[in-house]
């Protein structure tokens, strides 16, 4: 895995006088957890319930003797800002050199016992993961639990309490490529663009509150340069593509907010969030997502997830579809995937993304870019006997695919590569206060 390792600030603060010299933080941490799997003498401390700006900040203890003339090196994959609450049993600090470049170094001259600090994110919204530990070139932390903070983000953000669930019961089974009835998909939106007094339908996307869309980065953008969000509007509550929609609504955008690592020639980081002008209300056809989170998988006794797509992309005869359809497909191991077009899947995947789909014509296609991997979690206690209840939520946001050779146009035989916004949640519920 290639790692990015950057370091803002260090800033020096009062310590916490502790006989023992062990650091703790000031107050009662409520969580904690370890980042590393291999080892419980890191441990984490983090505070749930603070606001979005400042979910990405957490103490770190590290239960370990530092031997005189020691080198310690910590690393994380974002960018940081550390504070040290360091003091020897002389009631000194100990002194400590920083490094420029990928880590951040401590150099102790005499024997510790144990190392405290904060962790603060540079990116409001992105949690900074630690990586690595080592103490003399001797890694401590071999096996990092990268997002392990993502399922408390998930229970403490601004996502609607009621979500993915239809208003609107149909009894009709669910098929692959199948037609969907008005009222099935709440949450799905058409997103425009206007070229003079016409509107271009572009893509797909996900309403996930009263305010906000979600959806893919490059359906906002020409070459990495956001759109005017006049020329961009929403449509919900759509069932049909040309119209005939007595319960569709449309909203102008407020406010573009595309990732801000997003690369347009990679479609790294491809996600962005769209502010509507005004509120939506809910109706029985119109409703918000709910946002996957990391132990959502938990409640599934295979590995395999399988997840639905939906939208108005090409069908079999390359055109646009009349009315919203359905397809569901299962998750595909990351190895799967790549060794069924290395060339491609390999620079497509980055630790970001994921893929889903078969090989059997049944796929996302031009006109589905935007629009959610959605998976459906049955509730823990099920109360109507006969019927399962439960969300959808989700899962990605439909990226790429590889196109035909005869044609700009999706292969529906190749795997599709998803967004994947367990990795975004935090970045995600930073923008919804905005």
């Amino acid at each position: 895995m290639n790692r990015l390792l950057l370091l803002a600030s260090v800033v020096l603060l009062l310590a916490v006088e502790c006989n023992s010299g062990v650091w703790m933080p000031v107050g009662s941490p409520i969580l904690s957890a370890y980042p590393c799997k291999n080892t419980k003498d890191i441990v984490v401390w983090f505070e749930p319930g603070l606001p979005p700006k400042d979910n990405n900040r957490f103490y770190v203890y590290i239960n370990k003797n530092f031997p005189a003339d020691s080198v310690t090196k910590v690393f994380f994959d974002a960018e940081v800002n550390i504070t040290f609450t360091v003091r020897s049993d002389e009631k000194k600090f100990q002194r400590f050199s920083l490094t420029d470049g990928d880590s951040f170094t401590l150099r102790f001259f005499v024997q510790h016992a144990g190392l405290g600090f904060i962790v603060k994110g540079t990116v409001p919204g992105l949690t900074p993961y630690l990586i690595g530990l080592t103490i003399n070139d001797v890694e401590y932390c071999n096996d990092p639990d990268v997002g392990f903070l993502h399922e408390y983000a998930a229970e403490t953000g601004n996502a609607p309490q009621n979500c993915g669930k239809a208003k609107v019961d149909h009894t009709e089974l669910i098929v692959n490529g199948a037609s969907t009835k008005p009222g099935d998909w709440p949450w799905h939106v058409a997103l425009y663009s206007a070229h003079g007094v016409v509107s271009k339908y572009i893509c797909g996307g996900t309403l996930i509150s009263k305010n906000f869309v979600l959806t893919a980065a490059h359906c906002t953008s020409s070459m990495g340069t956001p759109y005017s969000s006049d020329v961009l509007s929403v449509v919900l509550g759509k069932y049909n593509l040309k119209g005939g929609d007595v319960e569709s609504v449309e909203r102008k955008i407020h406010r573009i907010i595309i990732h801000e690592h997003y690369q347009y020639r990679k479609l790294a980081n491809d996600i962005a969030l769209l502010k509507l002008r005004t509120e939506v209300a809910f109706t029985d056809y119109i409703q918000p997502a709910c946002l996957w989170y990391r132990r959502a998988a938990d409640v599934f006794k295979t590995t395999t997830i399988l997840g639905t797509i939906v939208g108005w992309g090409f069908n079999s005869n390359d055109t646009l579809s009349e009315t919203l359809r359905q397809a569901s497909m299962p998750m595909v191991s990351e190895s799967t995937c790549i060794k069924s077009n290395p060339l491609f899947y390999g620079r497509a995947l980055n630790g970001k993304k994921f893929c889903a789909g078969f090989h059997n014509g049944t796929s996302a296609c031009n006109g589905d870019s935007g629009g959610g991997f959605q998976v459906f979690i049955p509730d823990k206690k099920q109360l109507v006997p006969g019927k399962v209840t439960g969300a959808w939520h989700v899962r990605g946001i439909v990226s790429n695919t590889i196109a035909r050779l005869d044609a700009p146009i999706c292969d529906p035989n190749q795997y599709v590569v998803f967004t994947d916004v367990e990795k975004y949640r935090d970045w995600i519920d930073s923008h919804l206060d905005d």
